[in-house]
């Protein structure tokens, strides 16, 4: 059965989340435009945590203008802060991920109830990886971009025809809270750089809830990185950034710091199929 037919079945929901990345924005607008039967009856949700970049929402608002709907914005109803406070100071990590779990999908199970639903998740079909699949019995995920053949350029081709892409990609590979701890270092620097009140607040709460030594700290929950505080991870990341410069006999500019959105985008290549990055996020 393609997932265009679920359209003509009653008492069916069809809710599509977006979550600010490239692939659950082209899948919206890709809808619109092939489906817009379906699109008409599709319920867009961005589940918001209170702490993603400027980016992300302006990128929404395109959207949003762009489908001609309305993306419907869902909260956990409390700030990080209280989380981190109920979670006893231990920040969120690839292995304790409770901010995805307490403020991504808790909200959205409670936005579905335990209607009958039908998620369209933005897989493309040249990938090969999941992406958050609801517990719920419910609830069955179906995967347009797979079924359609659509990949990569595809995706591309459909932003750049419509909506663009996020500011973020300038610097960042994925969306996500701003100080996401799946961030590679290079992008740690990108968000001090574009965002130095933001860095300075993930260095904060390291601080607040951490020691004096960075590297216990990081064996007992208190930084982002499980190996090096942000300070290090910046010193580092100018290191290498700096060597490749020098390699590449580069004179080191703003300008030849910024990378071009394709190419921050092609990290995926390196990342798909292993544990980084929450699927309810990367899409």
């Amino acid at each position: 059965m393609h997932f265009s037919e679920y359209k003509d079945e009653k008492n069916l929901r069809h809710v599509l989340g977006i979550s600010g990345g490239k692939d659950s924005a082209a899948l919206a607008i890709y809808i619109k435009d092939k489906y817009p039967d379906l699109s008409n009856k599709m319920e867009y949700f961005f589940t918001d945590t209170g702490a993603e970049l400027k980016e992300i929402y302006d990128f929404l608002d395109r959207l949003e203008a762009h489908l001609d709907k309305e993306i419907i914005r869902l909260s956990s109803g409390k700030p990080f802060d209280h989380w981190l406070k109920v979670h006893n100071g231990f920040l969120p990590s690839p292995k304790q991920r409770w901010c995805t779990r307490v403020m991504k999908i808790k909200p959205f199970e409670k936005f579905i109830g335990d209607d009958a639903v039908i998620s369209y998740v933005g897989i493309r079909a040249d990938e090969n990886r999941e992406g958050y699949m609801s517990s719920k019995e419910s609830v069955k995920a179906v995967f347009p971009f797979v079924e359609d053949g659509i990949i990569r350029q595809d995706v591309f081709d459909m932003l750049e025809r419509s909506v663009g892409v996020p500011e973020y990609y300038k610097w960042r590979s994925r969306s996500g809270c701003y100080f996401c701890f799946f961030q590679r270092q290079n992008e740690w620097l990108g968000l001090k750089r574009n965002h130095p009140e933001l860095f300075e607040k993930a260095k904060a709460y390291e601080k607040e809830v951490g020691d004096e030594s960075s590297h216990d700290a990081a064996k007992n929950g208190f930084t982002w990185s499980t190996k090096y505080s942000l300070e290090e991870i910046i010193e580092r990341a100018e290191k290498a950034e700096e060597k490749r410069m020098q390699e590449d006999g580069i004179i080191a500019t703003d300008k030849s710091r910024e990378a071009r959105w394709q190419e921050i985008i092609a990290q995926e290549l390196d990342e798909e199929g292993d544990e980084e990055a929450c699927n309810i996020c990367r899409l």
